[in-house]
Parts: C-alpha cells; sequence; structure tokens
C-alpha cells in the first residue's frame, strides 16, 4: 500500500526512551501516513514539538517497500521499524531504537513478547532478532565490519578534526549497517573537553556521512572478563545524544581490535544515558556478530493535535 496521507491529526504516539536516545513513536500499520522530513524534524524539535533524537514509524512489512523486499527471505519479519533522524533524515536503524521499537510494539497490543521470547523486526539495515529479557531487551544486531578493510590492519582509516581538542586524531570507521568512526581518547577529561555542538570533521568521511564516537578504555580495560568503555557520540543527523546503540557496539569493536586477540568478547559500554551491554558471538551465517543489550521505556502516550500536522 502505498502513503497517502499527511496528516497526523488523531493519531496516537508513543514517546520513549533507550538509556537517554529518545524517540517519537507512531504506530502505522497499514503504510498509510506519509512523513515529510519537516513534519519529522518538528515532531522532534524539543521546543515545538514533542522532542527526540529520532522518530519510528511501526508499519507492517507488508506495507511498506523495503519491508516487502525483507519477506521474501524472512516472512517471520512481519513489522518494519520505518526510522527517521532527528533532522526528518532517513536512516538505516539504531541499537537503542530497535529496543524501543519492540517495547511500543508490545505495549501498543500489536505483539505479544515474553520474558525469552524473540520478535523478528525488518529494517533498513536487515532483519534484526530481538529478545525481551529480565531487565529489558537484547537485539542480535548482524555482523559488523570494516568500512575500510584494506586499512583496518594499520589501526586507523581517518582523521577526525574536534572542537575542543587540539589535534586531529586518528581514527577507524565500523559499519554496523550504518556508518560509525570511532576515536579513541587518553582519558576521560579529554572525552570531556571535547565539543560535540559542533560537527567533528572526518577525512576521509564515509560516502553517506558517519556517527563519530569517541572512546575511553576503563583501567583495567578487561575486569571479570569484561572490557569496559566509556563512550561519546555525536550522531549524523541528530548532534550528540546520549546513548547510541550501534554507537556502542562500533566503539566496542574497534577497542576490542585495537586491544588484539586476547580481548574479550562480552563488554559494557558506559554513555552519558546509563550502561549497555555488548556482546560478540559466532552467526549462523558463518561471520561474527555482535548482541546489544539495555533497558527500554516508553514514558508517555498521547494523540496528535492539528498543530502537529504538516
Amino acid at each position: 500500500m502505498t502513503a497517502t496521507s499527511t496528516s497526523l491529526t488523531g493519531l496516537r504516539f508513543g514517546k520513549g526512551h533507550g538509556t537517554g536516545n529518545d524517540f517519537v513513536l507512531v504506530a502505522d500499520p497499514g503504510g498509510e501516513r506519509e512523513l515529510a522530513p519537516e513534519q519529522v524534524a518538528r515532531l522532534c524539535d524539543r521546543r515545538r514539538g514533542l522532542g527526540g533524537d529520532g522518530l519510528i514509524r511501526a508499519v507492517r512489512s507488508k506495507n511498506i517497500p523495503e519491508g516487502t523486499a525483507l519477506l521474501e527471505e524472512n516472512p517471520g519479519a512481519e513489522w518494519f521499524m520505518d526510522y527517521y533522524n532527528g533532522d526528518g533524515s532517513i536512516s538505516e536503524m539504531c541499537g537503542n531504537g530497535v529496543r524501543v521499537f519492540a517495547h511500543f510494539l508490545v505495549t501498543q497490543g500489536l505483539v505479544e513478547l515474553g520474558a525469552g521470547d524473540e520478535l523478528v523486526i525488518g529494517t533498513r539495515a536487515g532483519v534484526k532478532v530481538v529478545a525481551r529479557t529480565a531487565d529489558g531487551y537484547s537485539v542480535d544486531m548482524g555482523h559488523w565490519g570494516f568500512i575500510h578493510p584494506e586499512q583496518a590492519p594499520s589501526g586507523s582509516d581517518s582523521l577526525v578534526e574536534t572542537a575542543g581538542l587540539a589535534v586531529a586524531r586518528p581514527a577507524l570507521s565500523i559499519t554496523m549497517g550504518n556508518p560509525h568512526t570511532v576515536v579513541a581518547l587518553a582519558d576521560l577529561s579529554e572525552m570531556a573537553a571535547a565539543n560535540l555542538t559542533v560537527a567533528p570533521a572526518v577525512t576521509p568521511e564515509p560516502l553517506h556521512g558517519t556517527n563519530v564516537e569517541f572512546a575511553v578504555p576503563a583501567e583495567p580495560l578487561v575486569t571479570d572478563d569484561v572490557g569496559r568503555i566509556s563512550m561519546r557520540v555525536h550522531e549524523r543527523g541528530v548532534g550528540e545524544t546520549l546513548s547510541c546503540g550501534t554507537g556502542a557496539c562500533a566503539a566496542a569493536a574497534a577497542t576490542r581490535f585495537w586491544a588484539g586477540d586476547q580481548a574479550p568478547d562480552s563488554w559494557a559500554v558506559a554513555v552519558p544515558g546509563g550502561i549497555l551491554g555488548v556482546r560478540f558471538f559466532p552467526g549462523s551465517d558463518g561471520r561474527e556478530h555482535v548482541e546489544l543489550s539495555g533497558p527500554a521505556v516508553i514514558v508517555a502516550e498521547g494523540v496528535f493535535a492539528d498543530g502537529l500536522s504538516a
């Protein structure tokens, strides 16, 4: 079904977050609500709208072209996560957002998901499998990789200039289905000095832009077989956010690579909004996959008024 309407008047919405990464969520099973970029940006505006790092539309996969394509190989992916950055641009997916999306489907009565149950979700970065846990949700984020694999053995593939830091820093670009560029910093004072109200300049920049993560290893790096890092992030199309799920996976992947063969598979990533779990494991496709775990909260529900229509 092709979207035919831009009016959101009377449509119910939710507001949720995962470790402070917050989203406006709408249920549009039939794919009947067309969202213009300026409309999304207005809804995500923290003064003139509801406020959010992004907007997520829940659509049955059969009613959106990207979802229809996924159903051919993954018929269990009934729901598609139609994700937009806060500026209205379309993004591949969001690690925190997919957990909040699953929780939104549960709270809206659109799916049933008990502890230990799994839900298959379609995204522009492929199918993701979400499992409900005792204290939130875990997501098989799929395989990770280097954006520039030919340069990865050197440990860096780009330079990042950041306001507040005196010199450009080497960085490593990681794909989690969306692009990330990870910078290692020496300590928490350096991370605090980074001014992320200004977008970092990445040279060379990945084709469609990139999210930039600044990671500081704990001392010691590994405790009880768990690697520990702290992270801040500037998200493409959004700015600094309290958390980024795919960014936490990318930062853990880069740090683990830099640490060498003895680095652990389990990581705790401290972001300003809380702590995310990241685990690396062999996937059934023969490639290494990444699991992201953490909380998901719906904080409010409501109905759109006339003033928030396009």
